[in-house]
């Protein structure tokens, strides 16, 4: 292994020279993802190579004697063609393991162990509005049935209309007690002057934690038992949250509100039920627990919503700003039919950044917006899409018009890796 100064990050054409047990039933060429900076240069004796790339001699290799194989790329993702087709080689010709997996054995798995964590103890569930949250918490309802009550904490930092979709549709999809607490202040009091991002993302996580706390001790003052604590918290959190947190074998990428953003005193034990799953799995258990399309589709929302959207300090007058914007986008995007097809577009304020502009016969000075659509099944990579340009003209327009302080629409051309879907 050795760093030669030449990178991969995302869509390489592969050539396979020798099928072997993994790449059995595959094309000679072949489109797969990566992301390193390192390669290796030639394979240990004993082992064959398998494929390579333009850049990488040694993509792939293989020891049929001593069970051992590697890949240079990542076929756990959809953007690697036959990724699927490796791993299930691996699996049944080099392991001899059979395929069992299914969404009903996880939910009836993590139902057994819900219960047996929970007991007869209450619980509360941090609700975002996502598809995350909303499984996480139908799941946990099936596991203890009332002793569940969802907390949706409207932080202020949310899409415009996104507070009452929530409040509507979660209730009447799943009969699940609902308590909002209206917490726009304080998070903005908090996020005051902040403009690194990690910063921003553990002082969301705080201010989550703080007003479920809070959530905590007016709801024991109505229950029957004043000794009755609520112990349990359950959070949507997904493995690509944990992965790109720090956690299993990668570095940290960035923290997550829900992970690395977590207060050090945090006086819940968390219930995850859906931490070593992908978002594509997580909605089939959604459809599995009888959750309505719209909340199983819902295009993905952070859990820290504008706030991390905002490149630069987070203000009322700039989350107003970038609403307007995300609002716009996605009417266009529903008008154009595409708002089931690309799987999120974020909108990103660059807030900190001046562009020079011409309105109004006059010399302007605004920021620039970015948009985001990629396309994506687990969060883990996502590639942006292919949006037709006059729709984007069309979005631009609208933008520089409608929105006051903004001169400039740009278009984030960049897969993940070796961008993430978020600037921040």
């Amino acid at each position: 292994m050795d760093k030669t100064g030449k990178r991969e990050y995302g869509a390489t054409s592969l050539k396979v020279s020798s099928a072997g047990e993994i790449l059995a039933g595959q094309p000679d060429t072949q489109i797969c993802w990566m992301s390193h900076g390192d390669q290796v240069v030639k394979a240990p004796s004993g082992f064959e190579v398998l494929a390579s790339t333009e850049t990488t001699p040694v993509a792939a290799f293989a020891s049929s004697e001593k069970k051992i194989y590697g890949v240079q790329w990542h076929p756990e993702v959809k953007h690697s063609d036959f990724g699927q087709n490796v791993l299930e080689n691996f699996l049944h010709n080099a392991a001899g393991i059979t395929p069992d997996w299914n969404s009903n054995n996880v939910i009836a798995e993590q139902v057994d162990k819900i219960k047996k964590q929970v007991g007869s103890g209450r619980v509360i569930c941090g609700l975002s509005g996502g598809v995350d949250s909303a499984v996480a918490a139908a799941l946990v309802h099936k596991a203890v049935g009332d002793q569940l009550v969802a907390v949706f904490v409207d932080h202020g930092l949310l899409r415009d209309g996104e507070a009452e979709q929530v409040e509507r549709d979660y209730v009447e999809a799943t009969g699940i007690r609902l308590v909002t607490v209206n917490a726009e202040q304080r998070f903005l009091a908090a996020l005051s002057g902040v403009t690194d991002p990690e910063t921003k993302r553990k002082i969301i996580g705080r201010e989550f934690i703080r007003a479920f706390e809070e959530a905590q001790a007016d709801l024991m003052k109505e229950a029957s038992s004043a000794n009755e604590e609520i112990k349990f918290l359950v959070q949507g959190t997904l493995y690509p949250d944990v992965v790109e947190s720090g956690g299993g074998a990668t570095a940290g990428i960035k923290s997550h509100h829900n992970v690395g953003g977590l207060p050090e005193d945090l006086k819940f034990e968390l219930v995850e039920p859906l931490r070593t799953l992908f978002k594509d799995e997580v909605r089939e258990i959604g459809r599995q627990l009888g959750l309505p399309e719209p909340i199983v589709q819902r295009q993905p929302f952070p859990g820290p919503g504008l706030g991390i959207r905002i490149v630069g300090e987070v203000t009322k007058e700039r989350l107003d700003l970038l609403r307007k914007a995300d609002a716009i986008v996605r009417s266009e995007l529903t008008a154009a039919g595409l708002d089931t097809e690309i799987w999120q577009c974020p909108v990103v304020l660059l807030a900190d950044v001046r562009s020079v502009g011409v309105q109004g016969d006059g010399r302007s000075y605004g920021h620039p917006i970015v948009l985001r659509p990629v396309s994506s099944e687990d969060a883990m990579t996502a590639d942006w899409t292919r949006v037709p340009y006059d729709l984007l003209a069309r979005i631009s327009n609208r933008i520089t018009n409608e929105v006051e302080g903004v001169n400039r629409v740009v278009l984030d051309v960049t897969s993940k890796p070796p961008g993430t879907i978020e600037w921040e």
